[in-house]
């Protein structure tokens, strides 16, 4: 049976997290060509605080957050030694900055996870192009860059301690086409993180859902099958319950439809709280993680609409879902919750101890009314968490039944409350 690593299990327990996007395009909304970047001398932002993005992001209910440390301009917000496209040649800070410590050190100081997005594929500066091949097709160039891109995974693995997770945008160019070899680095320096879109041979992975909306298909299994290429990372969507490898999604999305990176005088474009909160039943109700991007202004701070909506965010997610009525657990092919008296209710939360693996193949989840076992719901994927809601009914006892798995099922919890 497969089974996940304990970094994948800490991984699945976060739920949520936050994906934050800083790159020239807030300081040149004009963008960028191959070959004809904007330059660093504009990136200047005057009241960039770290603390008040992970103060934001905690008020949303993530527990790890993940930066972009280098999007697709190629600018570096860490002062690299692989070119002069980065911080260190810009005037914030009289070039003294590093937006990847500062952003490190508030994680530390917030209890946060960190995780680090460095994109492989594609480098505006560089004249590279999804997914990581140089424009010119050189390959004295393609030599130089896979050495830059080496160079700078280095930097951020090795000067900024341990990482929860390590983003790879698109995967890695394989060796047999021409790319990078970074296996051997990841095990050497980051074994411990959990790698989105990681390539075959990664310690732990996990895997694009197939969307930026985030929302999961169901069934969404953890596993999937047999990769087919040596640096092929894992195919996205709802994965196979025959699979051989465990490589969890991870639901993505932007807080602001269609807009990763901060727009001046686009607040209308805020996802309200209720898209969010329909988000999270369709992503971590559905077993996977649900990341949220986050948005930083030219000032370098979340703005006042993205601070206010993350905060409510977060409200609504603790008041819908934290307060239990009844749950149980245990190991078998039924569980009875006996709430001992008639009691409204409209939803009910499955969590399997994942730990062991994904055992159930197929549940129903019934209710007694009155003096009789109706059906409410039923359902095929449970994995780390399944959360089923349904118009209320009135009973005073519920009960899964484990009608097909390949083991005794381990249910870590099932649940049952009543929404505000």
């Amino acid at each position: 049976m497969v089974k996940p690593t304990p970094e994948q299990v800490e991984w699945a327990n976060c739920e949520i997290g936050i994906l934050i996007h800083y790159d020239m395009q807030v300081f040149h909304p004009a963008g960028y060509q191959f070959g004809d970047v904007p330059s660093p001398m504009l990136f200047n932002p005057t009241q960039l605080d770290t603390d008040q993005w992970i103060e934001t992001a905690k008020a949303a209910g993530a527990e790890y957050v993940v930066l972009v440390a280098k999007h697709g301009s190629g600018f570096s917000l860490w002062p690299s030694k692989a070119h002069d496209y980065s911080i260190l040649n810009s005037p914030y800070l009289n070039g003294q900055g590093d937006i990847v410590s500062d952003f490190i050190g508030s994680c530390e100081k917030y209890g946060m996870r960190p995780g680090i997005y460095y994109h492989t594929g594609y480098n505006a500066y560089c004249q590279v192009d999804n997914p990581g091949k140089v424009l010119s097709g050189d390959p004295e160039e393609q030599k130089r860059y896979n050495s830059t891109v080496i160079q700078q995974v280095t930097e951020l693995w090795t000067n900024y301690g341990e990482l929860f997770e390590i983003w790879f945008d698109g995967g890695i160019l394989s060796l047999e086409q021409g790319g990078p070899d970074i296996i051997a680095l990841l095990w050497r320096y980051q074994p411990k993180a959990v790698v989105f879109q990681g390539p075959k041979g990664t310690p732990s992975l996990a895997r694009w859902v197939g969307n930026e909306q985030g929302k999961a298909p169901y069934p969404c299994w953890s596993t999937v099958r047999n990769f087919t290429g040596d640096n092929e990372c894992p195919t996205p969507g709802a994965g196979s319950a025959k699979g051989t490898v465990w490589a969890p999604a991870e639901s993505d999305m932007p807080n602001r439809n269609h807009q990763w990176i901060w727009v001046e005088d686009t607040d209308h474009l805020l996802y309200s709280v209720d898209d969010l909160l329909e988000c999270y039943y369709l992503s971590v109700g559905r077993n996977t993680n649900l990341l949220i991007g986050m948005v930083i202004d030219n000032r370098g701070l979340v703005p006042e609409a993205d601070v206010k909506q993350f905060t409510e965010f977060g409200r609504r997610i603790r008041r819908q879902f934290g307060k239990k009525i009844k749950d149980v657990c245990g190991q078998g092919e039924t569980f009875t919750i006996d709430i001992g008296y008639p009691t409204q209710i409209d939803h009910v939360v499955v969590m399997e101890n994942i730990a062991e693996g994904e055992r159930v193949r197929e549940y129903v989840i019934e209710a007694m009314v009155g003096r009789e076992w109706i059906e409410i719901c039923q359902g095929f994927s449970i994995g780390h968490k399944r959360i089923e809601r349904f118009d209320a009914i009135k009973t005073s006892q519920v009960r899964l039944r484990c009608v097909s798995s390949i083991a005794e099922p381990i249910i870590q919890s099932l649940s049952v409350l009543k929404s505000n």
